[in-house]
């Protein structure tokens, strides 16, 4: 009667809870555990292609750790999982908690079908558990500095040890699903990648983090990101090695630390949210200009696709939206700038450009991604104000001071000289004719949008 690990966020075998109590219950009982990964119609429907590519490489990573013995079986979770147990005689099923609202959905319908079966979840994608934290009044935190202090209070559980060896079962799959073709450029996938890159980024990157993390064109943020999306390396396990990282160092180093901790902090706020109002994931929390104020019609559908395919004549709008087709990844800094430039400067409203991130970044993240459009969109908690319109003009010339961020991801513009090259246009008959002048003025959309909310609020 073999236990039941049925992985879902949480790709991997080191600092794993619910693998850690699969693994004892079967020891106890003196048989296996069966690895079982779940093949959902729902979600891989509305899952961008560059995820699915990645999701399927992170699962033949995971297989070749189980020694060829993850059980993939497709199909939906209420009906699969039930099955299986049924298959194996399994006493149980052990999972990591789900947080998101569909994930918490499905598990209530998995466990009423499991019936006298019972469905344990141990441990959570998170270091601090969404929901756990609340404010003297007993509310949920609705800004994220008072929300950093108590989760860095609260505290976290030390990593979970890896077990030194798991009796894995040989159960019947349905095979590995095949990886849907993509011309995205996919980093490597993998418990194994994830804690190269993140060990690559400590050594090399980690000390200039707090200075540099803002700059497109130094390529020395952690891009962790695909990694803590489906769970290959879990963030209590980084902020353990961040910790260890602090002890005894200077300043800078220091410094550093603590601004990545405050970046993790974001990440657990934004999903403490979306676990107190899960519509969130779709509705505005807060409205910021009137309904009329928002762009509809062929004009911006036009306007939109501009945007989507990186020609609005701003390069480091163009250049970051060209990134994002290329690797299924964006800076974190042009994530908020060509936001910014479609929510405020084409006035198109943010659930669009969430849905089309959603489709290409490769660590399309549903609390994180709608929780950042809203923030800013200025219209989710703690947002950034709606008059804080982002001149995409200032920040290149600020974040990428030499074009080179830029001239990587716009060719036409690698020619033009430094001084230009976040503004071709003032180049006159000079400028690059293949590359389109602006499609609106920015300086006029600002005052268009600060006017829009001010309708609203006065």
């Amino acid at each position: 009667m073999p236990t039941v690990l049925w992985f879902r966020r949480d790709l991997r075998l080191a600092d794993h809870p619910a693998l850690v109590a699969a693994v004892e219950q079967a020891r106890a009982d003196g048989d296996e555990v069966v690895p079982l990964f779940v093949v959902d119609p729902r979600l891989w429907a509305v899952s961008g292609t560059p995820r699915l590519a990645y999701l399927a490489a992170s699962l033949r990573a995971l297989d070749a750790s189980t020694g060829g013995r993850l059980v993939v079986r497709h199909g939906r979770p209420a009906e699969v999982v039930p099955a299986l147990v049924r298959e194996v005689g399994a006493p149980a099923v052990h999972v990591s908690a789900a947080t998101e609202p569909y994930g918490r959905r499905r598990d209530a319908a998995v466990a009423a079908a499991l019936g006298p079966v019972p469905l344990v979840a141990s441990g959570s994608p998170y270091a601090v558990g969404p929901g756990l934290l609340r404010t003297g009044s007993g509310d949920p935190y609705r800004v994220f500095t008072p929300f950093r202090n108590a989760w860095l209070d609260h505290g976290w559980a030390p990593p979970a040890p890896r077990p030194r060896s798991v009796p894995w079962a040989d159960v019947r799959g349905d095979g590995l699903p095949d990886a849907p073709a993509t011309d995205v450029r996919l980093p490597a996938a993998g418990e194994a990648a994830a804690r190269a890159r993140w060990h690559a980024f400590v050594r090399e990157d980690l000390e200039t983090y707090r200075t540099d993390r803002d700059r497109p064109d130094l390529g020395t943020t952690s891009v962790m990101s695909p990694h803590l999306k489906y769970g290959e390396i879990h963030p209590r396990t980084m902020l353990a090695d961040l910790a260890e990282a602090a002890r005894g160092a200077g300043a800078p180093l220091a410094d550093s630390v603590a601004t990545y901790r405050s970046e993790l902090a974001w990440r657990e706020f934004h999903a403490d949210v979306l676990w107190h109002v899960p519509t969130a994931a779709q509705e505005s929390l807060r409205p910021v200009v009137p309904e009329d104020a928002w762009a509809d019609g062929p004009a911006a559908d036009a306007a939109f696709a501009a945007w989507a395919e990186g020609r609005t004549g701003y390069p480091v709008v163009d250049a970051a939206m060209r990134q994002l087709r290329a690797i299924g990844w964006m800076h974190n800094r042009m994530r908020m700038v060509t936001a910014s430039f479609l929510v405020k400067d084409l006035h198109v409203r943010w659930q669009r450009g969430a849905a089309h991130f959603m489709a290409w970044l490769v660590d399309g993240d549903v609390p994180q991604n709608q929780l950042n459009w809203q923030w800013v969109a200025g219209t989710g908690r703690d947002a950034a104000p709606y008059f804080r319109v982002f001149n995409p003009v200032t920040q290149g010339r600020r974040f990428d001071p030499e074009g080179r961020y830029v001239r990587r991801w716009v060719p036409e513009l690698r020619d033009v000289p430094t001084s230009a090259v976040h503004e071709p246009w003032t180049l006159g008959l000079a400028a690059p004719a293949d590359y389109p002048p602006p499609m609106v003025d920015h300086a006029h959309e600002r005052r268009v949008a600060l006017a829009d909310h001010a309708r609203r609020t006065t």
